[in-house]
């Protein structure tokens, strides 16, 4: 009787924790994230804060919602390991930066050498050491085709390769 009753816990005992592996599967199965509710834009004077993670390859959120024409606190933390860039403009900005990146790579020992683009191609250029944030008040462009075509982009050698960068999208604003 007793082989009986210890065989029957074992398969109780069995039943239940694959009931709970079913029940976690389809919990982690939830499909896409929600879209972003109307947002309230920013102003001048209350920037709205938007937070921005950098780390293993990705930008978190992706993609970063904007209004067009709100003004934006950036809070730009690099979680990774390495230094991280966070360049905001289209895709030429992003080639102009890669291109500027690439011809620093595996500098000689000594200064940092210095890396630039010209003023046509500049957008915006966030560098973050590893654990730490940067804070930059943006104005997003009102002009929402503008919006529409900027990407996120880290360009610090290879890791644009690596696939860090992101979307940004236009957003409804609420009211």
């Amino acid at each position: 009787m007793l082989d009986f009753v210890g065989a029957r816990a074992r398969v109780f005992v069995a039943l239940g924790s694959l009931a709970v592996v079913i029940g976690i599967a389809n919990g982690c199965d939830a499909g896409p994230p929600p879209a972003t509710p109307p947002i309230v834009p920013g102003s001048s004077a209350s920037p709205r804060e938007v937070n921005v993670v950098m780390k293993d390859w990705q930008f978190l959120p992706d993609p970063v919602d904007v209004v067009p024409g709100e003004t934006v606190m950036l809070h730009v933390v690099n979680g990774g390991l390495e230094i991280h860039e966070a360049v905001i403009g289209d895709q030429s900005v992003q080639d102009a930066w890669e291109a500027a990146e690439a011809g620093v790579a595996n500098p000689p020992p000594g200064p940092t050498p210095i890396v630039s683009v010209g003023p046509d191609a500049a957008g915006i250029r966030i560098v973050v050491a590893s654990g730490q944030r940067v804070d930059l008040v943006w104005t997003v462009p009102a002009d929402s085709a503008v919006v529409g075509r900027l990407v996120l982009g880290c360009h610090i050698p290879g890791h644009w390769a690596k696939g860090m960068h992101g979307a940004i999208t236009v957003a409804t604003p609420r009211g």
